[in-house]
């Protein structure tokens, strides 16, 4: 497949514009731990996920990490083309979970192309908005839910993502996407194992009873 099966307007630009954006973007594979883009200073430019999956994420004043939002095939990523938007800056990292391959528009491409067309614009600010959503879903995670709870939570999104109860997975990065320390998700990975929950074994979470996770993520 090409750049126009996954641009969801592509058909509503005027061959002009498909000819400018084909020109201009580029390839790119990204091996799995390696970071893209660092912080508002870094202007990466638009990314678009053919396969793959990428996490963006923030550090706290001390350090740690918590993820925001993850990109899946298809995705669109904007916050790393930080530089065309004007009032708004973010120190994300994005990163990729796994080998990623991935198209590249530059930044000063996509804004012209923004100016000139209505439904690049509107697709645009909707994939802002649903960012938007995706981080103030998160800060009421960490207001309002319990840390076992969230817990719970991620590990039932994971085994959704890989398709799997058995996941390859630390204690390090688990506390990395929900922002907390390693020793408190080993503590409560523990309580879990002994209630029956998951299995633990080196660099291994295991889900033994999806059920009671489900029970208490939303008790």
């Amino acid at each position: 497949m090409n750049f126009a099966d996954y641009f969801p307007v592509w058909n509503k630009l005027t061959p002009p514009q498909q000819h400018k954006i084909s020109s201009c973007l580029f390839d790119r594979t990204i091996k799995k731990g390696t970071i893209i883009h660092h912080g508002s200073m870094d202007c990466t430019g638009l990314l678009f996920l053919k396969t793959g999956r990428l996490r963006a994420y923030i550090l706290s004043a001390e350090g740690r990490e918590i993820t925001i939002y993850r990109l899946f095939d298809r995705d669109m990523c904007l916050f790393s083309a930080s530089c065309m938007l004007n009032s708004i800056q973010f120190e994300i990292i994005i990163q990729a979970e796994k080998d990623t391959d991935l198209w590249i528009i530059p930044p000063e491409a996509y804004k012209q192309l923004m100016e000139e067309s209505a439904p690049v614009a509107n697709y645009t600010n909707e994939v802002m908005a649903t960012r938007f959503s995706e981080v103030m879903w998160l800060i009421e995670q960490i207001m309002w839910r319990s840390l076992d709870k969230r817990i719970a939570g991620f590990l039932l999104d994971e085994a959704a993502i890989e398709a799997a109860d058995k996941l390859k997975i630390t204690h390090e990065t688990i506390a990395n996407h929900l922002g907390t320390h390693r020793e408190v998700v080993t503590r409560m990975l523990r309580y879990f194992q002994n209630e029956g929950m998951v299995s633990l074994s080196r660099g291994i979470v295991e889900i033994t009873d999806k059920e009671r996770l489900e029970i208490l993520q939303h008790d």
